[in-house]
């Protein structure tokens, strides 16, 4: 049992769980300010039924996101301890600086988000809030930092085999670490905009026609039909920004072997490493130099400029297209619901029964183009400073295997608890609709918040 293999193997389990619970904490915190300032402007009890709902979705995964955070970096210590020699000088304060800024920004709010309604102001309630939101995407930023820096590296030196740091505004906004910025916000907003719309649905097939269901579906849909075009253009100049500075990655996205224009666009193919060539291909004539070039004369990378330098093509071929296969899903769901809702103010029972399995839909997306990002640095840990294969431990290999075994069990478990919670706050919500009261009112009606709480 190869320890290399075995190591990246487990580290790819602990990230792949790991993320889906940022993936919907980024943005759900913004939905539910959304919520709070509807609640606010219109006083209407449904956006709080909302609220409710929904932060606590939102305090399970925040709680989910630590604990298999916890575990993942345990890893550098004890999987990957080449890591932080060389370039912990870089990694460490970012890292800490997501801790610092982030971190225990969310922790210390969330508390007043789910118990603070009426035992604090509404102002303060509302301020917690727009703090955890905002501790959300300041995390994301620190995180998507350091990641685009191990894409794109910028802004140090090696000395006696370790990173240092040169200039830190280099190293944070390096070349590639906008466009993965955008790109992974508008994913969680994705993520949690079909979450949502797929959960509502689920309210909608079992009878609830509340008015938080409809909030919620309608919040979800149409922002999903918001904002998947634009994902769709902000992915194209995160591609042409990969063509830039990673070639060989987008050699093996698109499986092309030699380097030329009129190079035509591989829909399906069986790529063959060994011969280096790509067995039952369905191509579109010049796609590929359309999309990476804006014209079907530009001159695309191929494999074979980059011997033993590039990343397996077969896993990186197909996790991009199912990425882009599901953002196209994507983009006719959402319209479709949103053509709906607005004409006719219902769901067909297909588009409904549809929508509740695209509730994961996010993840898938997200998912498939972390592997495409991550595999596709491959065989670097950090591009062109260090290699994955220099940085693992001297750990056995029949250790990791176990361990590995126990995180698959582990979490497996944690995710079937997980997606049975989600259900069971949907059917509860469908149950109860607009019936139960809310948090610390005990039945009595609404009022408006007090002017300046």
């Amino acid at each position: 049992m190869d320890p290399l293999i075995l190591s990246r193997m487990q580290f790819g389990a602990n990230i792949s769980f790991h993320i889906l619970f940022p993936a919907i904490t980024i943005a759900l915190g913004w939905v539910l300010l959304f919520f709070k300032l509807r609640y606010n402007a219109t006083n209407d009890s449904a956006w709080m039924r909302a609220y409710f709902t929904w932060v606590k979705v939102f305090a399970l995964s925040f709680a989910m996101g630590v604990v298999s955070g916890v575990t993942m970096s345990f890893q550098f210590g004890t999987n990957w301890p080449g890591y932080m020699e060389t370039v912990g000088n870089i990694a460490g304060p970012l890292l800490a600086y997501e801790i610092l800024t982030a971190f225990f920004l969310e922790a210390a709010f969330l508390g007043i988000m789910l118990f603070g309604f009426r035992r604090v102001s509404n102002r303060i309630h509302t301020l917690a809030t727009v703090l955890v939101a905002g501790g959300t995407t300041v995390s994301a930023f620190w995180i998507i930092a350091l990641n685009s820096w191990m894409q794109t590296p910028t802004g140090f030196e090696m000395i006696d085999g370790k990173a240092h740091a040169v200039d830190w505004w280099a190293i944070v906004f390096n070349p590639s670490m906008p466009y993965r910025l955008v790109h992974m916000l508008l994913a969680s907003g994705l993520t949690v905009s079909f979450l949502i719309a797929g959960l509502s649905a689920l309210r909608y097939l079992y009878g609830d026609r509340s008015e938080s269901m409809w909030k919620a579906l309608r919040t979800g849909v149409f922002t999903a039909a918001i904002l998947i075009p634009i994902q769709i253009l902000a992915g194209d100049q995160h591609g042409l920004n990969t063509l830039e500075h990673q070639p060989q990655k987008i050699a093996a996205m698109e499986a092309n072997w030699n380097t030329g224009p009129n190079v035509p666009l591989v829909l399906f193919a069986l790529p063959d490493e060994a011969a280096k060539e790509n067995k039952f291909e369905i191509t579109i004539p010049d796609g590929a130099s359309l999309i990476l070039r804006h014209s079907t004369s530009g001159v695309v990378p191929g494999l074979n400029d980059y011997p033993g330098n590039h990343p397996p093509v077969f896993p990186i071929f197909w996790s991009f297209r199912i990425m882009v296969g599901t953002g196209l899903l994507m983009l006719v769901v959402s319209w479709s619901a949103a053509f709906f809702l607005k004409r006719r103010h219902s769901l067909p029972k297909p588009l409904a029964l549809l929508m509740v399995p695209m509730a994961l839909s996010g993840w898938l997306a997200t998912l498939a183009g972390w592997y495409t990002t991550e595999i596709g640095r491959q065989p670097w840990l950090v591009t062109g400073v260090l290699k994955t294969a220099d940085a693992v431990g001297p750990v056995a290999g029949s250790h990791v295997a176990l361990t590995l075994a126990i995180y698959l069990i582990l979490y497996v478990l944690l995710l079937i608890a997980y997606l049975g919670v989600l259900v069971h706050l949907a059917l509860k919500a469908a149950k109860d609709g607009d019936r139960s009261p809310l948090p610390g009112v005990l039945n009595a009606p609404m009022s408006q918040p007090a002017a300046g709480e």
